[in-house]
Order: C-alpha cells, then structure tokens, then sequence
C-alpha cells in the first residue's frame, strides 16, 4: 500500500525529482467524460474506465504522483452543476480514490488527495461554511489510502489558507497551489505574500497550478520563493501549469482568452516546449514539477525525459520515443531523417497553419 513506499516529503527532502501528473477534465471533456462549464468529476462513477485510463496514461509517461479525480467534488458545487443526478460527492471521492491507488501500485507512485475552490467562498465568504465543505472532502479521503492532500486551483489565497487549515488536522502532508499570475491573487496580495500566508497556515509544498503558462508560472513561484525566503520560511515547491501558451499573461489567465474552453488547440505547447520547462521549472529549485489542463501524457514523458539523468532512469513510455527525434533516423524521406537531431527541435519555430489568426488576443478581463 502507499504507506510503505517513500513519502512525498521524504523524496522531497533527499532533492529527488518528483513528477506529477497531467490535465484531466480538458482531456476527459474532449473523450467524451466531462462535461464544459461546470467541470465536474462525476465520470470517477459514471465511466471509471475512462479516469483510469488517463491515470495509467501518465504514470507510463513517468509520473510519481497520481492525483484523484476529484476536481470540483465539493457538494455545493456538484449541486450548482446540475450534471450529477443520484450521485454523491461522497461516492465520487471514494470511487476516484480507489481508482487512483489501484493505478499507482502499478507503478509505486504516490497518490494526493485533491480538493479545490468552492462556489460557497465566493458567495458568502463564510470561513466556518466553507471550511464545513473542505472538511467533508477531507472526511471522505481519510477513508481511503492516499499518500498526502493537495489544495489546488485557488483564486484568493484566503480561501486556500481555509483549506490548508482544514486539511492539516489531517497529520498528512499538504501541498498548495494557487491558479495566480505574477500580479498576485484575485485580491492583488502579491505571490511572496500568498506563499508565506500558505506556510504558515500549514503547507508543506505551495506554488502554482493552471491558468497561465509554464514559464509565466515559474516566473510566480520565483516571486513565492523569495517571500518564504524573506520571512525565514522554507518549504518545497511546486508547479503544474498549463499546458497553453498564454503570453497575454492577464490577471484572469485562459479562461478570460476568447478561445476558452473549445478553441485551445492552436495555443498548444508541444513537447520539445515541456523540455525547455522542465529545465527551467529544475533551474529555478522547483522540484515538484507537473502538468495541468492541457497537459497530456507525451508532455509528462517530456518532463521525465528532460531530468532522466537527475532521476536516474527513463519512464517506459520512452521506449515508444526517440530522445530529441532520434526515431526519425530511420525515415525514408531524406528531409525528415535530417530532423533527428536535438538543434533543429529545439530551434524550431512551428507555423499555425492559420494566416488570418493573431498570435494573441485580447482577455476579457482586460
């Protein structure tokens, strides 16, 4: 079982590499799962086979952390859905944490538990009601075999500091990742602020997750290191960004880009760009390093591949791909065998195909 293996914190503490997962609602909204708009996970029920076939995705990929599907499983949000008919946040939890274990002890990953923002924060802004909710989230895990909680895709840091302080009574370990710009929070309290409030409400691990970009959410857990570090504060770090290129870099991120939430696929980053993160994400002292919507098992692979020498070994979806196109070098074509090398994918610039498309937009939170 998960307790037997090392802990998050442990493989943390000796500086390992830990690579966590990628994007599950997008992806599952385009198989078919998932409905857009409200996002929520009653597929952990209603199409299991679905969530743990995306999970075996990415642990093949590499990924030492499989996250339960559980993204908006609060009940208030489930009940504003209007998607969920004769079925609980309870037996969704349960049934996501299951599938999650299961997968992991295929692999000796770890499994976190997740929970997110709630519709109650922003209605009533009621610590005991929206604590009471975390809570119940919290409850339903416990009965489950998860390795640690993360609180993840937060606006407000207060909100999280509530899900901090609820999760912790737990004695797991806690990760917190807010979905910010570097401007800061949807209250403008700067990223150095949010991550000291994060510590010392509990957080073991804090950075960020979704929204905006991989090197624009590096750029924000910079901002988070340097208020830990100028407070005295130490803690891990983590960040599982999107998987969209988003140099607009606005406050709201992708959901306030007109081509939210069904016309992306051009802002994809493909996997020579999931390298250059992950280098980047390694160089800046992140060292949990993962994906969010947008991100898909070849750009987990990517990650593994990009820090193979800092983790010591490939994941087995690299037996399926050449390092930095080295397949190609069996290719009849004479032009693609000459792109088996690591200069022309790194320098490439790829075309849209688009030529009446901007190359940016105009957020409506702008």
């Amino acid at each position: 079982m998960g307790s037997k293996r090392k802990g998050i914190l442990e493989r943390l503490d000796a500086g390992e590499v830990v690579v966590g997962d990628g994007g599950y609602v997008m992806q599952l909204e385009r198989r078919g799962y998932v409905k857009a708009g409200h996002w929520t996970p009653e597929a952990a029920v209603e199409h299991p086979e679905a969530v743990r076939q995306l999970h075996r995705e990415f642990l093949r990929a590499g990924a030492n952390v499989i996250q339960t599907f559980t993204f908006y499983c609060s009940e208030d949000k489930l009940e504003i859905s209007g998607n969920v008919k004769g079925i609980t946040g309870a037996q969704i939890n349960e049934a996501a944490c299951d599938m999650a274990r299961e997968v992991a002890n295929e692999g000796a990953a770890l499994v976190a538990g997740g929970v997110s923002q709630t519709p109650c924060y922003v209605k009533s802004h009621s610590e005991p009601e929206v604590k009471a909710i975390f809570k119940k989230q919290m409850d339903n895990f416990m009965k489950k075999d998860i390795d640690f909680f993360i609180a993840e895709f937060f606006e407000h840091v207060e909100e999280a500091v509530w899900a901090v302080e609820v999760l912790k009574t737990s004695g797991k370990t806690i990760g917190a990742t807010l979905c910010i710009s570097p401007h800061g929070d949807m209250d403008a309290v700067p990223p150095g602020e949010c991550a000291v409030r994060l510590v010392k409400a509990g957080a073991d691990i804090v950075g960020i997750n979704c929204h905006l970009d991989p090197l624009t959410c590096i750029r924000t857990v910079k901002l988070m290191k340097a208020g830990l570090d100028k407070a005295g504060l130490k803690a891990h770090l983590m960040i599982q960004p999107l998987g969209f290129h988003t140099p607009e870099c606005n406050l709201g991120g992708y959901v306030s880009l007109p081509e939210f939430p069904f016309a992306l696929e051009t802002r994809a980053m493909t996997r020579w760009d999931m390298q250059k993160y992950a280098r980047e994400a390694y160089n800046a002292g992140i060292r949990y390093i993962g994906g969010c919507c947008g991100f898909e098992a070849y750009h987990i692979r990517a990650i593994a591949e990009e820090l193979a020498a800092e983790r010591g070994f490939l994941p087995p979806a690299s037996e399926k791909h050449g390092l930095w196109g080295a397949a190609l070098e069996m290719h009849t074509k004479p032009w693609v065998r000459a792109r088996a090398r690591r200069e022309y994918w790194e320098n490439l610039l790829p075309a849209s195909g688009r030529p009446k498309c901007p190359s940016m937009a105009t957020p409506a939170d702008e």
